[in-house]
């Protein structure tokens, strides 16, 4: 049972007595105050206020109304007789928790009681976690209080003032692209052009002409001249979000705008100058890329001038219930949701989950929640995690992972041409069909021979009339 400080206003002092004795044994510090005067001196160090409404002097009513006029922010519980609900009714109104009638048991009025302190007790301390979110533990809207977190709120200020290329390392879900805001917004390039670049979502062949603009005539269907990503950017700040999937021709082009801030548009020869500062972030690791050669390694240097890795949920779980509320306040209102509070018992089970898809997949629960939610407090059932996905060979089963006398080199391979046979070639489908990138498929065929055996990408300028 929760414990608590509670005031007893009750003018019959047995009664008083009694009751201050029960509630005592059952864990509770209780002070007693035999009128409502009595009881305005000794208020502020109560959690809860038990109070008759027929008093001698001031009534419970006038009661409740000069507690609030003093900002006391105990509960109240009123006390009523001679079955008369209307005035319970009316200190409902102005504020009171709940009302218990006359003759009522001891035990029932210990169970209202300790359901009212455990409220009151959860709204203190997520007011208490509302304010540290507030104060401390946020940067923007990135919200954290582990080490690590705090290390890169002052990673992001310090770095933020200067011009230096910053590569932003971690899984998909973490929070890249917001501390990626975080350092623009916090720069001298504020008030300038923050320009997010996805590299996964850019075809290939349109690569080149998205980042750095193409000239009239520069290709079919290129009826009139258009500025890249780059030129947009000028004077604010390039995301490069999956800088791992850059192809290594535009490799060479980013390379010249971190070293030279120059480039040429698509079809022109003129050479363009931009002020651009620039951040990458990778899901993925850029020195096994590198080991690999699908990334360049002077374009790494480059880019890892200031490094930030972002670690997963799973690692800095302490950030779970400060993310987790300020979701719930977040999404609330936007979702009609009346849910302002999460049970204990539903913060236990976001603590133990191990959140694979991290920050994102975080909100996309809570959202959800509110939605299927509905009262005022997320409970344990409300809480509805995504199943995480199960294996199809359990333990117990032993069926070989290879044909008998196969190769793991051998089969890789016959993945891939099988593939490429079922997309007639083409590359971006075979890549697509195997999970792998477009620069990891063209990785894999060098080293069997067949980068240029004739393999097509109909995706590739030639295919498209680009």
């Amino acid at each position: 049972m929760a414990s608590g400080r509670i005031l007893l206003v009750e003018d019959e002092d047995k009664l008083r007595r009694v009751v201050q004795l029960h509630l005592e044994s059952s864990g509770f510090e209780v002070d007693g105050a035999a009128s409502a005067e009595q009881a305005l001196a000794q208020a502020a160090a109560a959690d809860l206020i038990i109070t008759d409404l027929r008093l001698p002097g001031m009534d419970g009513l006038q009661l409740i109304q000069a507690l609030q006029a003093r900002g006391i922010q105990a509960a109240i519980i009123v006390i009523t007789a001679h079955g008369s609900v209307e005035a319970a009714v009316d200190a409902m109104k102005r504020g009171a928790a709940d009302f218990l009638q006359k003759p009522f048991s001891l035990d029932h009025l210990a169970t209202v009681v300790s359901k009212v302190m455990a409220t009151q007790f959860l709204r203190a301390e997520n007011e208490r976690m509302r304010e540290e979110l507030d104060q401390r533990y946020r940067f923007d809207n990135i919200i954290g209080r582990s080490a690590a977190m705090r290390e890169i709120f002052h990673t992001v200020e310090r770095v933020a003032p200067t011009r230096a290329t910053v590569l932003l390392a971690g899984e998909s879900g973490v929070g890249k692209d917001m501390i990626a805001r975080a350092i623009h917004q916090h720069s001298p390039r504020a008030k300038r052009p923050f320009v997010k670049i996805n590299c996964t979502a850019l075809p290939e062949n349109l690569m080149e002409s998205e980042l750095f603009g193409y000239e009239k005539g520069a290709f079919t269907g290129a009826t009139t001249s258009k500025p890249g990503r780059f030129e947009l950017a000028d004077g604010g700040t390039a995301f490069l979000d999956e800088i791992g999937d850059v192809p290594g021709n535009i490799q060479v082009k980013l390379l010249r705008i971190l070293q030279e801030r120059q480039f040429e548009r698509l079809g022109s020869n003129m050479t363009r100058s931009v002020d651009v500062r620039v951040i990458a972030a990778t899901n993925v690791d850029l020195r096994a890329a590198l080991e690999e050669g699908r990334f360049r390694e002077d374009l790494y240097y480059r880019l890892n001038v200031v490094p930030i890795s972002i670690p997963p949920l799973r690692n800095r779980k302490e950030d779970i219930p400060f993310l987790a509320m300020h979701f719930v306040h977040k999404l609330a209102n936007e979702l009609g949701s009346t849910a302002n509070q999460i049970s204990p018992a539903a913060m236990d089970r976001l603590l133990e989950h191990s959140w694979p898809g991290n920050v994102r997949e975080l909100e996309n629960t809570i959202e959800r929640s509110l939605v299927l939610a509905s009262g005022e407090t997320l409970q344990a059932a409300d809480i509805r995690i995504e199943a995480p996905r199960q294996s199809t060979i359990t333990q117990n089963q032993q069926t070989p992972l290879l044909p008998e006398g196969e190769t793991l080199e051998h089969w890789e391979q016959m993945m891939i041409r099988e593939a490429l046979r079922r997309a007639n070639g083409n590359k971006s489908r075979a890549a697509r069909m195997l999970g792998l990138t477009r620069n990891a498929l063209r990785y894999r065929l060098s080293q069997m021979g067949l980068e240029d055996s004739g393999v097509q990408d109909a995706e590739s300028p030639s295919a498209t009339g680009v």
